[in-house]
């Protein structure tokens, strides 16, 4: 037990310092956006293929977590939901619990040189827009952190907060807040991520989720 908690707490510190030094990252996504409408078109055939091969795995990687495991077009959309997978008290700090399902998908992406990863993080509209921004890229950026030390870099790995822009339910609510809290991992190939940024990182997307399961 206390060999698991020593393990659980290197791997959360890892984590925190990985995130410190990912300024670049940061740099590319948001070039990225900028320049999404000249970005390399989406190869849907190719992402297909892999989501055909690779989805019943990434399904197992988070069985029993809160993670939710959908195909959104012809990619494959991991989804954490933030009160489930951060701290409430360190709001951009990763539970240990988070950890084993988040490495689990990072080491499956990482075997296929040819896959990538989009991470965007989502908010509700319960703050300022620029806190909320600056908390959804700052979870986005945890999660990146895990990828990076699976072996993914920068030619296979974008983040991107997008605050509360791109809602998945009414803010009206609790229970619609609490669903808008989520960051997405979207499953590509690598010469795709910058298209992918621009056609979900978006203000205005209307989120479409087809054969969703946890």
């Amino acid at each position: 037990m206390k060999l698991l908690i020593k393990s659980s707490t290197l791997i959360l510190c890892m984590a925190i310092a990985a995130c410190s030094s990912s300024g670049k990252q940061e740099r590319a996504g948001a070039q990225a956006a900028k320049s999404g409408s000249s970005a390399a078109g989406f190869d849907s055939r190719a992402s297909r293929a892999w989501v055909a091969s690779h989805e019943a795995s990434v399904r197992e990687a988070v069985k029993g977590s809160q993670f939710e495991v959908e195909r959104r077009g012809d990619l494959l959309v991991v989804t954490a939901p933030v009160d489930s997978s951060f701290n409430p008290d360190r709001p951009s700090m990763l539970l240990v619990a988070t950890l084993g399902p988040l490495s689990r998908v990072a080491k499956l992406v990482a075997q296929d040189r040819e896959v990538a990863v989009l991470l965007l993080g989502h908010g509700d509209s319960s703050g300022s827009t620029d806190l909320t921004r600056k908390l959804s890229q700052e979870r986005a950026q945890s999660m990146a952190s895990i990828f990076r030390m699976s072996g993914l870099h920068h030619d296979r790995l974008m983040y991107k907060g997008v605050g509360a822009d791109i809602p998945r339910s009414s803010n009206a609510s609790k229970n619609g807040r609490s669903h808008n809290r989520r960051v997405e991992m979207f499953l590509t190939t690598r010469g795709s991520l910058s298209a992918v940024l621009a056609q979900y990182g978006t203000p205005g997307v209307r989120v479409v989720a087809s054969d969703q399961a946890k």
